[in-house]
C-alpha cells in the first residue's frame, strides 16, 4: 500500500484547504490520522462501514471493541444518544473538551458501533483541527488513538508515519502532542462513573 499523504498545518488556525482535503478523503472512505486536544486520533467517516473494519484491523482489535466518535459541539450529540437533563447539565460542563463521555445510544448510530452494547462514547475535543474537519465533513467522525503494535501512543507526525504510514491514506500533522488520552465518563442511566482517568480533571466529578 502506498505510504500515507502527509499534510502540515498549524494546529491553532488550520488551513481550510487542508481540512478540506481531508474531509475529501473521509467521505471516499478513506482512513486518516489527526490531532485532538488529547492525542493523535484514527478516524473516518461515521457512516463508511469499510473504512470502520479498517480502523478495527490497523488497531489489531475484536470487532466488539468499542470506539467512539467526534461531534463538532454539544447540539450534534442529542441525535446519536439519549441526553437527559442530568446528562446535559454534564455535558455542558465536560465538552468541548479532553473527555470521552458513554450514553446510551440512539438508532442513528451505526450497529458496528454497537455490537452486544446499548451504549456509545462521544468525543467534543476542544480542538480546532477535529472541529474545522467534523464542520467540514458534515458527519462525525469515528476515533480511537494513534499508537505502534504494541500500544504506545504516537506523540507527532514521523512516529505516526513510522508506524502507520502504509496503512492509513492521510496524516493531518499538527505538531507535537501529549500522549495522554481522553478520560472516559459514563452518564448512562442518569449516573456519573469514572472508567478512565486521563487528561481531563477528575477532581470533583463524584462529589
Amino acid at each position: 500500500m502506498p505510504r500515507a499523504q502527509r499534510l502540515s498545518l498549524k494546529a491553532e488556525h488550520p488551513s481550510a484547504r487542508k481540512i478540506e482535503q481531508a474531509a475529501d478523503v473521509l467521505r471516499a472512505g478513506g482512513v486518516i490520522v489527526y490531532p485532538t486536544d488529547t492525542v493523535y486520533g484514527i478516524g473516518c467517516d461515521l457512516h463508511q462501514r469499510k473504512a470502520i473494519d479498517r480502523i478495527y484491523r490497523i488497531k489489531g482489535l475484536d470487532p466488539g471493541h468499542p470506539l467512539s466518535f467526534v461531534c463538532p459541539d454539544l447540539s450534534g450529540v442529542a441525535r446519536y444518544a439519549h441526553v437527559t437533563d442530568f446528562a446535559y447539565r454534564w455535558l455542558r460542563r465536560l465538552l468541548p473538551g479532553p473527555y470521552t463521555v458513554v450514553l446510551e445510544a440512539t438508532r442513528e448510530v451505526p450497529r458496528i458501533l454497537l455490537e452486544k452494547r446499548r451504549t456509545v462514547g462521544i468525543r467534543v475535543p476542544d480542538h480546532p483541527v477535529c472541529q474545522a474537519l467534523v464542520r467540514a465533513l458534515g458527519r462525525p467522525v469515528v476515533t480511537t488513538s494513534a499508537a505502534a503494535l504494541d500500544g504506545t501512543l504516537l506523540p507527532d507526525g514521523d512516529e505516526v508515519l513510522d508506524h502507520l504510514g502504509s496503512q492509513v491514506d492521510l496524516v493531518l500533522d499538527g505538531g507535537y502532542m501529549e500522549t495522554v488520552p481522553s478520560t472516559v465518563v459514563s452518564l448512562a442511566g442518569d449516573r456519573i462513573e469514572i472508567l478512565r482517568e486521563g487528561k481531563g480533571r477528575v477532581e470533583g466529578l463524584l462529589l
